[in-house]
């Protein structure tokens, strides 16, 4: 008996220890959210690029179609960043609301941490693809935002629930694969952002936020 108040003591120590050191007020369902906006910012993209060339034109007469129109260019950026803030905005709000039912603070130096650290893949991944894209190399972008979005999610995992790493890891493959078809770009930004989106905040959902 008194073995087992010991193990017990044990694990609500552990337990205590990795509350404190660990951000565990994201939300799967955040999650679900973004891949969602991002399916639906991938859709209007879609719609874009091919109502001016065709639905079924070839993807490379496609990517030198959008590098000879500047006004495409603007209006895929405009629906990236609509997406991203659609992103952020719901998932510091789902955030917020899972750390009051937890009473829990949602921001601590954790917190500061896993920001600090995903923000520098994150940042250097945005002016990389700002470069790429002054110097005409429109076909990088997509790959080039699913590897540093990659890198910054497995930076930012040892902050947070481990699972997250994974999501990272594969974002950097489908990255990966998707430099080698760059007319598939947003294509495979659909799978990585929205398809892998679901699913990993599916799981989180499940798994932590019941």
């Amino acid at each position: 008996m008194k073995d087992q108040n010991i193990e017990d003591e044990l694990v609500s120590i552990r337990s205590l220890m990795e509350r404190s050191s660990k951000f565990i007020s994201l939300s799967g369902l955040s999650g679900i959210m973004a891949g969602v906006y991002a399916l639906i910012g991938a859709a209007i993209a879609y719609h874009i690029v091919y109502s001016s060339t065709g639905w079924f034109t070839s993807r490379d007469v496609v990517v030198d179609n959008i590098t000879a129109h500047m006004e495409t260019i603007v209006h895929l950026l405009l629906v990236a960043i609509a997406v991203l803030i659609a992103a952020m905005a719901t998932g510091i709000f789902l955030s917020v609301k899972k750390a009051k039912r937890k009473s829990q603070s949602i921001w601590s130096s954790t917190t500061r941490s896993l920001l600090f650290n995903s923000a520098i893949p994150l940042a250097t991944g945005g002016l990389f693809m700002l470069i790429m894209l002054s110097r005409g190399y429109y076909g990088v972008v997509a790959p080039a935002s699913l590897i540093f979005y990659g890198l910054a999610v497995i930076s930012g995992s040892h902050y947070t629930f481990t699972d997250v790493k994974y999501l990272g890891i594969l974002q950097i493959i489908l990255g990966l694969i998707a430099a080698l078809y760059p007319g598939y770009g947003l294509i495979f930004w659909a799978l990585g952002f929205g398809v892998l989106h679901i699913i990993y905040g599916s799981i989180m959902y499940f798994k932590y936020d019941r």
